[in-house]
């Protein structure tokens, strides 16, 4: 991978010039032994980390990067760590509205380069898209309208998804929304992205109505 002079290593490879990362899991255990080096490096170098959670794991989530060796009270303490429920960030008001969250997502890339720290490492889990909340749906045009957004930031967003709960087909479309991926604990280019001008298309041209990614195949 091309790199733009503040290259990221972990997941068996290094980050370069495209930072949205895919990173499907099947655990827990798995995402925080493949992720706990791309977290606690950018801790150790004085880097933002931004991390949407499941509100139900939360305090796991806390406990493991307690664990990790983060101080993560005196992170929390001096902005260095910010940790967000979805209710927060990609469910505000009970629903999802992909043109506030990109605004979102812009808004805290840029406070952190504002706030002085030199990247912001940003982590997502994304199983609120499998809550019955309004606009779930619009998560595949979400995740490819961000390609449209990220490029102009250096920082990392890495999206996690478990494949015990995602279905196969949604997972596929998924995979497709991020120029990088992370299977099996293994950091790659992705052979099978698709530029966002043509998935919009691709999704236009299939769409239907009452079509729901809560069922899983």
């Amino acid at each position: 991978m091309a790199t733009n002079g503040h290259s990221i290593r972990f997941g068996g490879g290094i980050l370069g010039r495209q930072r949205h990362v895919c990173a499907f899991f099947n655990s827990m255990d798995e995402e925080h032994r493949v992720l706990r080096s791309f977290i606690k490096d950018g801790f150790e170098q004085g880097e933002k980390a931004f991390h949407i959670v499941d509100p139900e794991l939360q305090e796991e989530h806390l406990k493991r990067l307690a664990e990790a060796g983060i101080n993560v009270q005196g992170a929390m303490d001096t902005g260095q760590l910010e940790v967000r429920r979805w209710q927060d960030a990609y469910l505000r008001g009970d629903h999802f509205d992909q043109d506030a969250m990109l605004a979102l997502i812009e808004e805290v890339l840029q406070s952190g380069e504002a706030a002085g720290f030199p990247l912001t490492r940003l982590l997502a889990h994304m199983e609120w898209a499998l809550l019955d909340k309004p606009g779930v749906d619009d998560l595949l045009e979400y995740e490819t309208r961000l390609n449209y957004v990220l490029p102009k930031y250096n920082d990392p967003v890495v999206c996690t998804y478990d494949l015990s709960k995602f279905g196969s087909s949604v997972a596929m479309d998924v995979m497709r929304t991020h120029p990088v991926v992370i299977i099996g604990g293994v950091l790659q280019e992705n052979p099978f992205f698709v530029s966002p001008d043509q998935f919009l298309l691709e999704m236009r041209e299939r769409r239907s109505p009452g079509k729901s990614l809560r069922m899983a195949s």
